[in-house]
């Protein structure tokens, strides 16, 4: 079960966009990074293509180590590191560790 998901609301710890909030876009856990909306904004130069005739300067966002991001609690709004808990049922889910809130099924 992993830290952190695709969809889950983060905030950068570390780094020249510490304090940023933002949505995970995409999760690679093979090279330990990730992927957040409107952080670690980067601008490519692009050459005139035919899907994109004029070229020019896009925006697009970098890649991110996991370990400069942390959680952000739904219900307390603070960022925390994920707890688990296991149900009867036996199915295990990430809790809050500042107020014991679920963080999300999957």
């Amino acid at each position: 079960m992993a830290r952190i998901r695709k969809g889950d609301s983060v905030m950068v710890i570390s780094g020249k966009g510490k304090g940023r909030k933002g949505k995970v876009l995409r999760l690679d856990i093979k090279k330990n990074s990730l992927i957040v909306e409107s952080v670690n904004l980067l601008k490519k130069h692009t050459k005139p293509t035919k899907t994109n005739p004029k070229g020019g300067i896009i925006q697009k966002e970098a890649p991110l180590d996991i370990s400069n991001v942390m959680l952000i609690c739904t219900s307390c709004s603070k960022p925390t590191r994920p707890g688990y808990r296991i149900a009867k049922d036996g199915t295990k889910t990430r809790v809050c560790r500042r107020c014991e809130a679920e963080l999300g099924k999957k």
